[in-house]
């Protein structure tokens, strides 16, 4: 199942053209984040993603899950974030590397936790940050790095090839 909080993402048409069911839930304006985590709770628990066997697949989710919803799929949920964790965590962070005059940028495939950005790292890839960069320019090259390492970070959860060990993540059989 794919859920998104916008209408317009490509992935929604992407997962429709696969025959992969999928639900938009827009945040209501009045409703509190446990709220709007409740609602996406019932979806997940009716299409079958439930605790112990379901895993939650972040891309491009701009909200903040509340601690409650974390717990409930806890070391199931991964997030994909444009840095190399823990540099530059939360929103714009292409934007945040420039500024800092980094030399190199990348992504982090995480496992999500209460805090921002803060989740034991599983995966990353490093993206050369070049002179005269514009934040678009990178963006897009560490997006096309994304889609080749989210995949294969999804791949290793789901043989079971991730132990979280405190804030690590080791990989092997």
């Amino acid at each position: 199942m794919v859920i998104s909080n916008r209408p317009d993402v490509r992935a929604l048409r992407v997962a429709e053209s696969h025959g992969v069911r999928t639900e938009i839930l827009v945040p209501r304006k009045e409703e509190t984040r446990e709220t709007y985590d409740a609602r996406l709770l019932t979806a997940l628990n009716a299409a079958g993603v439930d605790a112990k066997d379901g895993v939650v697949l972040l891309a491009g989710f701009m909200r903040l899950l509340s601690p409650g919803f974390v717990a409930f799929y806890r070391n199931r949920i991964l997030n994909i974030h444009p840095s190399l964790l823990p540099a530059f965590p939360g929103l714009e962070a292409q934007k945040q590397a420039l500024d800092h005059g980094a030399k190199v940028s990348g992504c982090t495939v995480h496992f999500v936790v209460p805090e921002v950005d803060a989740g034991p790292i599983i995966l990353q890839r490093s993206v050369e940050v070049k002179e005269g960069d514009t934040v678009e320019a990178l963006s897009a090259r560490i997006l096309r790095q994304e889609h080749l390492l989210y995949p294969r970070a999804v791949k290793l959860f789901v043989e079971g090839k991730l132990r979280i060990t405190g804030k690590r993540v080791v990989i092997g059989d």
